[in-house]
């Protein structure tokens, strides 16, 4: 009886053992995440390999965190920019995001039907690819009712698409010569995720990823009026829908650092840290695609997902090719 309590015993601090390595190995990793040997593509592809290898340790603060990070790292970003320029952004990127805003959706909803997926699922996926992935997958959900696995299976596939396009949009951009504005535009119409647009624009530049910021952000706008449409078209009365605060705090910024000279003198400081932020966002990102994230998505649904994707993606880049 006493060497089964002890090979027991002996059993549980191996366990914990394993856990307390598992918990190093990460946080290491996330440090890593801090040094400019890291960039924002290495994060993610950092954090997916920890999630199939270890798993990530600390998952249930995963969610909330990546929100908070995400959020606060694109108010700095704000000191990195000035008022006439984002205006000037924000013209050349509205009616180019509406457009594709709308034609998305429909496409979405015809899509849907040619595949014979569940409508929820059909219209999370048209949502996220039309406005801004997880965010407005996130805000949409409860408007239409959606169940937790719809919401799973639409989440992985929005996590595979950004992870895709990571990598994939600054060799493309590369390869077509396109200029700093050109690709920060494309970026932010044909990339779901904000986290993803700011980590491809980054690796492109810093003109890129201030035209990005500018017109995602405009883009992410749209989840207002969206979630209201949308609680209206499935008939769901009594949702709330939560404004995107930290789009406001962004403009202030802004604002700030184009008139006020103290924000000014930090402004370098406050757009490396912020970048920093984002690199930190996108590992948390990846390392939360667990097995079991990615064994949900169907093969209906990412077939979607792909096929609305490209169908966004290439026209959009081939306009702005040969309009900008």
């Amino acid at each position: 009886m006493d060497k089964k309590v002890s090979a027991e015993f002996r059993y549980r601090q191996l366990l914990n053992k394993k856990v307390s390595i598992r918990e190093l190995i990460f946080i290491l990793l996330f440090v890593m995440c801090l040094t400019p040997m890291v960039s924002a593509p290495m994060a993610l592809l950092l954090g997916i390999i920890v999630a199939q290898w270890i798993g990530h340790p600390f998952l249930t603060l995963n969610h909330k965190l990546t929100q908070l990070m995400l959020q606060v790292s694109i108010v700095g970003l704000g000191f990195g920019m000035q008022v006439d320029t984002v205006i000037q952004t924000g013209k050349q990127g509205f009616f180019l995001t509406l457009l594709v805003m709308l034609g998305t959706l429909s496409l979405g909803h015809v899509l849907g039907n040619l595949f014979k997926l569940e409508r929820g699922t059909a219209y999370l996926i048209a949502v996220g690819t039309a406005i801004c992935g997880g965010s407005a997958i996130a805000a949409v959900a409860p408007a239409i009712k959606a169940n937790e696995k719809q919401i799973s299976m639409v989440l992985g596939t929005v996590f595979l698409l950004n992870a895709l396009a990571l990598f994939v949009f600054p060799t493309v951009g590369r390869i077509l010569d396109l200029s700093q504005t050109q690709f920060g535009l494309w970026c932010a119409v044909a990339i779901h995720d904000t986290s993803s647009v700011v980590g491809a624009a980054s690796k492109y530049g810093s003109e890129a990823l201030e035209v990005a910021t500018t017109v995602k952000l405009t883009r992410a706008l749209w989840i207002i009026p969206i979630s209201f449409l949308s609680s209206l078209a499935f008939k769901s009365n009594g949702t709330k829908v939560k404004f995107p605060y930290f789009i406001a705090l962004f403009i202030l910024v802004i604002i700030l650092n184009s008139y006020v000279p103290w924000f000014q003198s930090i402004e370098t400081y406050m757009v490396a840290i912020s970048k920093i932020g984002l690199t930190l966002t996108l590992f948390l990102i990846g390392a939360s695609m667990s097995r079991d994230v990615l064994l949900s998505v169907g093969l209906k649904a990412i077939l979607q997902g792909i096929v609305l994707w490209l169908c966004l993606s290439i026209p959009v880049l081939v306009y702005i090719y040969f309009c900008f």
